[in-house]
Protein backbone atom coordinates (compact mmCIF):
# COMPACT_ATOMS: atom_id res chain seq x y z
CA UNK A 1 0.00 0.00 0.00
CA UNK A 2 1.12 3.53 -0.74
CA UNK A 3 0.64 7.12 0.27
CA UNK A 4 -0.54 9.36 -2.53
CA UNK A 5 0.04 13.12 -2.41
CA UNK A 6 -2.79 15.24 -3.75
CA UNK A 7 -1.70 18.00 -6.08
CA UNK A 8 -5.06 19.34 -7.25
CA UNK A 9 -6.94 21.86 -5.11
CA UNK A 10 -10.24 20.24 -6.16
CA UNK A 11 -9.14 16.87 -4.71
CA UNK A 12 -8.30 18.50 -1.39
CA UNK A 13 -11.53 20.53 -1.31
CA UNK A 14 -13.56 17.37 -1.89
CA UNK A 15 -12.00 15.76 1.19
CA UNK A 16 -12.35 18.91 3.25
CA UNK A 17 -16.04 19.28 2.40
CA UNK A 18 -16.77 15.64 3.21
CA UNK A 19 -15.68 16.08 6.84
CA UNK A 20 -17.99 16.58 9.78
CA UNK A 21 -15.39 18.22 12.03
CA UNK A 22 -11.90 19.65 11.79
CA UNK A 23 -9.07 19.93 14.28
CA UNK A 24 -7.74 23.45 14.81
CA UNK A 25 -4.19 23.65 16.12
CA UNK A 26 -2.75 26.79 17.59
CA UNK A 27 0.30 27.67 19.64
CA UNK A 28 0.67 30.29 22.30
CA UNK A 29 3.63 32.64 22.20
CA UNK A 30 5.44 30.28 24.58
CA UNK A 31 5.05 27.48 22.00
CA UNK A 32 2.52 25.39 23.92
CA UNK A 33 0.23 23.63 21.39
CA UNK A 34 -3.53 23.63 21.78
CA UNK A 35 -5.85 21.65 19.46
CA UNK A 36 -9.64 21.87 19.34
CA UNK A 37 -12.15 19.75 17.43
CA UNK A 38 -14.57 22.17 15.79
CA UNK A 39 -17.36 22.27 13.24
CA UNK A 40 -16.74 24.52 10.26
CA UNK A 41 -17.91 25.96 6.99
CA UNK A 42 -15.88 26.29 3.82
CA UNK A 43 -16.31 28.55 0.81
CA UNK A 44 -13.93 29.97 -1.80
CA UNK A 45 -10.69 29.20 0.00
CA UNK A 46 -11.90 30.38 3.39
CA UNK A 47 -12.68 28.30 6.48
CA UNK A 48 -15.25 29.69 8.93
CA UNK A 49 -15.45 28.57 12.55
CA UNK A 50 -17.39 29.80 15.56
CA UNK A 51 -17.00 29.73 19.31
CA UNK A 52 -17.80 31.50 22.53
CA UNK A 53 -16.64 35.11 22.83
CA UNK A 54 -13.96 34.25 25.36
CA UNK A 55 -11.84 31.36 26.54
CA UNK A 56 -8.44 29.79 26.09
CA UNK A 57 -8.60 29.68 22.28
CA UNK A 58 -9.58 33.36 22.01
CA UNK A 59 -6.78 34.36 24.38
CA UNK A 60 -4.26 32.20 22.50
CA UNK A 61 -5.32 33.58 19.11
CA UNK A 62 -5.09 37.11 20.47
CA UNK A 63 -1.37 36.51 21.02
CA UNK A 64 -0.73 34.35 17.93
CA UNK A 65 -3.45 34.14 15.24
CA UNK A 66 -1.67 31.50 13.11
CA UNK A 67 -3.46 28.13 12.92
CA UNK A 68 -3.11 24.73 11.32
CA UNK A 69 -6.42 23.01 10.54
CA UNK A 70 -6.59 19.27 9.85
CA UNK A 71 -9.43 17.43 8.11
CA UNK A 72 -9.79 13.64 8.02
CA UNK A 73 -13.16 12.23 6.92
CA UNK A 74 -12.79 8.61 8.07
CA UNK A 75 -10.34 5.77 8.50
CA UNK A 76 -10.49 2.05 7.85
CA UNK A 77 -8.02 -0.62 8.95
CA UNK A 78 -6.82 -2.63 5.93
CA UNK A 79 -4.20 -5.34 5.38
CA UNK A 80 -2.44 -6.79 2.39
CA UNK A 81 -1.92 -10.09 4.26
CA UNK A 82 -4.11 -10.97 7.24
CA UNK A 83 -1.34 -12.92 8.98
CA UNK A 84 1.40 -10.29 8.57
CA UNK A 85 1.20 -7.57 11.22
CA UNK A 86 3.33 -5.04 9.35
CA UNK A 87 1.04 -5.24 6.31
CA UNK A 88 -1.77 -3.53 8.23
CA UNK A 89 -2.38 0.14 7.64
CA UNK A 90 -5.08 2.72 8.01
CA UNK A 91 -6.76 3.68 4.74
CA UNK A 92 -7.72 7.29 4.92
CA UNK A 93 -7.19 10.72 3.49
CA UNK A 94 -6.37 14.03 5.09
CA UNK A 95 -6.00 17.69 4.26
CA UNK A 96 -4.00 20.17 6.29
CA UNK A 97 -4.52 23.92 5.88
CA UNK A 98 -2.51 26.82 7.26
CA UNK A 99 -3.65 30.39 7.76
CA UNK A 100 -4.35 33.17 10.20
CA UNK A 101 -7.56 33.75 12.17
CA UNK A 102 -9.29 37.07 11.72
CA UNK A 103 -12.34 37.58 13.92
CA UNK A 104 -15.44 38.77 12.09
CA UNK A 105 -17.12 41.61 13.99
CA UNK A 106 -19.53 43.09 11.42
CA UNK A 107 -23.07 41.81 12.07
CA UNK A 108 -23.97 41.08 8.41
CA UNK A 109 -20.62 39.37 7.74
CA UNK A 110 -21.18 37.22 10.82
CA UNK A 111 -24.58 36.16 9.45
CA UNK A 112 -22.99 35.30 6.08
CA UNK A 113 -20.35 33.18 7.85
CA UNK A 114 -22.98 31.43 9.98
CA UNK A 115 -24.93 30.64 6.79
CA UNK A 116 -21.79 29.06 5.30
CA UNK A 117 -21.33 27.00 8.47
CA UNK A 118 -24.93 25.82 8.48
CA UNK A 119 -24.91 24.94 4.77
CA UNK A 120 -21.90 22.69 5.42
CA UNK A 121 -24.11 20.47 7.57
CA UNK A 122 -27.68 21.03 6.47
CA UNK A 123 -27.64 22.53 2.98
CA UNK A 124 -30.11 25.14 4.30
CA UNK A 125 -30.16 28.82 5.16
CA UNK A 126 -31.42 29.94 8.56
CA UNK A 127 -32.45 33.11 10.33
CA UNK A 128 -30.63 34.14 13.49
CA UNK A 129 -31.69 36.26 16.42
CA UNK A 130 -29.66 39.43 16.92
CA UNK A 131 -28.52 38.42 20.45
CA UNK A 132 -27.25 35.08 19.14
CA UNK A 133 -25.24 36.76 16.39
CA UNK A 134 -23.80 39.34 18.78
CA UNK A 135 -22.83 36.65 21.31
CA UNK A 136 -20.95 34.31 18.94
CA UNK A 137 -17.31 34.70 17.98
CA UNK A 138 -16.87 34.04 14.25
CA UNK A 139 -13.43 33.06 12.99
CA UNK A 140 -12.36 33.57 9.37
CA UNK A 141 -9.29 31.70 8.11
CA UNK A 142 -8.16 32.42 4.58
CA UNK A 143 -6.18 29.38 3.48
CA UNK A 144 -2.58 30.41 2.79
CA UNK A 145 -1.46 26.89 1.90
CA UNK A 146 -2.83 23.37 1.98
CA UNK A 147 -1.62 19.82 1.46
CA UNK A 148 -3.43 16.55 1.11
CA UNK A 149 -2.64 12.85 1.14
CA UNK A 150 -4.38 9.51 0.80
CA UNK A 151 -2.98 6.71 2.97
CA UNK A 152 -3.18 2.96 2.46
CA UNK A 153 -3.95 3.14 -1.25
CA UNK A 154 -3.53 -0.24 -2.96
CA UNK A 155 -0.60 -0.17 -5.40
CA UNK A 156 -2.89 -1.02 -8.31
CA UNK A 157 -4.96 2.14 -7.65
CA UNK A 158 -2.06 4.46 -6.84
Amino acid sequence: MKTVVYTEKEQMEEILQSCRICFVGMADTDGVPYVLPMNFGYKDGVIYLHSAQEGRSIETLGRNPRVCITFCPSAELVAQHDEVACSYRMRSASVICWGKVVFVEDFERKVEALDILMRQYSGRTFTYGAPAVRNVKVWRVEIESMSGKAFGVPYKKA
